[in-house]
């Protein structure tokens, strides 16, 4: 008898599918790849011999994830495989919404604490507050056992209409929730508002399927309030849609400008171009950038810049310069393919290179002194360049704010502090207002008082004199979170002790 398998069928499936996709039509023109029979049928024999020959029982569904996920990650080191979970959660990040209460939450010890309850999401509706402490989900105790948060999340989660029982503890109160898991909205402007009369600030931490629509509304809001003048951060921005950055990047710039083109071995060349009806492109721009602004992020950096509309502060952008295809498959599954790469308007790939560490290259940067000076910074290696260089702050490590922050001393305080002062924060909604109760709420000591309690952590004077200004513009910024005005007051807080913000609000 013929000694075929479901490993060689399913392998041949899979390699049929592969080869579909490799010959499958571009813009309507048929490109061909010519690949070698041979080399698809090693694969193959080399599977066939597995399940013929293998001294134990092969799990053919993990073999099989693991021959994608190789096979994609030998290409570059952005093409790759994601198994119908990771599929899932990476579309949901980047579509607008995913299936849930709408909570956010932090664990600064054993158990989770709400920061944020999403406007007009199930939990809102149903009563959870900031501050309330996640016991139970359902009859599964997450609290006091270091339940891992991925865990947790998962429990959380489900599909839109079903149920699911929360169990808060709220001061000494244990109440529990029934909550209809609904559609929650995930946006990509975490915060928008004014720096002074003229000046507004925006932080971007992802390009999703609705942040042009996010964008036009928070700088609309911004100008009608007096803006003239945008500061973008896109630091840590590791992209998105390459759709929404050049659309992000047409809201600025003149009828015919270049924005970005593409361009790869099965991919003719693609240019998009502004349409000139942008809203903003008399207004004033300047982008934050640093190591972690990526991809998407470099697109919409790289046009304004090459066309004179922005000044890049920060420091060199991460370099990905690839543009990934999502392929999809019947199991849920998928996978992302690099088919071109992009090129900014005056023709710069900003790729950086393939190298055997190319996952550390950041790290190199430290080594090599690039992140504190700036002629340490070379094209070749890949990025953007900013136009005003800002070092990476070095002085601020000292060995009490290293200790403090590996602890989350910071966090869990104003954990604590909340508890304390729920009534007072919760009822505050008005930037100034905050900064008047921060003044005059004794925070520096109590946070001294907890850190030594807690974490038996006492800085000398010199330690503290050096780590002040750092760790309590943290401190004020994670307790001023729990107000009413959230993430906005987080990031504003946090612009105080910003060099790179700075810098920027100098820049001519």
């Amino acid at each position: 008898m013929k000694r075929s398998s479901i490993l060689v069928a399913l392998l041949g499936v899979v390699i049929g599918l592969l080869l579909a996709l490799l010959i499958q039509t571009v813009a309507g023109k048929s490109r061909k790849m010519k690949v070698s029979d041979s080399d698809w049928r090693k694969v193959e024999l080399i599977l066939s011999c597995i399940d013929e020959n293998y001294v134990d029982s092969v799990d053919r569904h993990r073999v099989s994830e693991a021959v994608a996920a190789a096979a994609l990650s030998a290409l570059d080191p952005h093409s790759s495989y994601m198994p119908p979970q990771v599929l899932e959660e990476t579309e949901a990040d980047l579509t607008g919404n995913f299936d849930g209460i709408g909570i956010q939450f932090n664990v600064p010890n054993d158990t989770a604490v709400v920061i944020e309850v999403i406007p007009g999401g199930p939990s809102e509706k149903i009563g959870l507050q900031p501050g309330d402490r996640l016991l139970k989900v359902d009859t599964t105790n997450i609290a006091g056992a270091n339940f891992p948060q991925d865990s947790m999340v998962r429990r959380i989660k489900g599909v839109a209409g079903s149920k699911v029982t929360v169990t808060v503890k709220r001061g000494v109160e244990v109440i529990p929730f029934e909550i209809t898991r609904g559609k929650i909205p995930t946006y990509s402007v975490d915060a928008a508002f004014m720096v002074s009369d003229t000046t507004g600030y925006l932080r971007l931490s992802k390009f999703s399927r609705t942040t042009e629509t996010e964008f036009i509304k928070s700088c609309l809001e911004l100008v009608q309030q007096g803006m003239t003048e945008l500061v973008l951060d896109l630091r840590d921005n590791t992209g998105g849609y390459l759709d929404q950055a050049c659309k992000l990047s047409n809201l600025f710039l003149p009828r015919r400008a270049m924005i970005v083109y593409l361009e790869g071995r099965n991919r003719k060349r693609e240019e998009y171009r502004a349409d000139g009806m942008g809203p903003f492109q008399d207004l004033g721009v300047k982008i934050l950038v640093n190591e972690g602004s990526a991809s998407a992020s470099e697109i919409v950096a790289g046009a304004l810049q090459d066309n004179g509309r922005a000044t890049l502060v920060g420091r060199r952008t991460f370099g990905k310069g690839l543009v990934q295809e999502p392929f999809f498959f019947t199991d849920k599954s998928g996978m992302r393919i690099t088919v071109a790469r992009y090129y900014t308007p005056s023709g710069r790939c900003i790729q950086k290179p393939y190298t055997e560490d190319y996952d550390y290259e950041i790290l190199r940067r430290y080594d090599s002194g690039e992140m504190v000076h700036a002629d340490s910074m070379r094209v070749e290696k890949g990025g953007i360049l900013p136009d005003v260089f800002v070092p990476i702050d070095t002085t601020r490590a000292g060995p009490f704010y290293v200790a403090a922050n590996r602890k989350a001393t910071a966090m869990r305080f104003a954990s604590a502090w909340f508890d304390g002062h729920s009534a007072e924060l919760s009822g505050i909604d008005d930037y100034d207002a905050l900064l008047a109760y921060l003044d005059h709420a004794g925070l520096e000591r109590q946070f001294l008082s907890f850190a030594k309690n807690r974490d038996g952590l006492a800085p000398s004077r010199e330690e503290w004199e050096t780590d002040r200004q750092y760790i309590m513009t943290q401190v004020r910024a994670l307790v001023g979170r729990y107000s009413r005005l959230g993430d906005k007051a987080y990031y504003h807080l946090f612009l105080q002790t910003d060099d790179t913000f700075k810098a920027a609000m100098a820049a001519q």
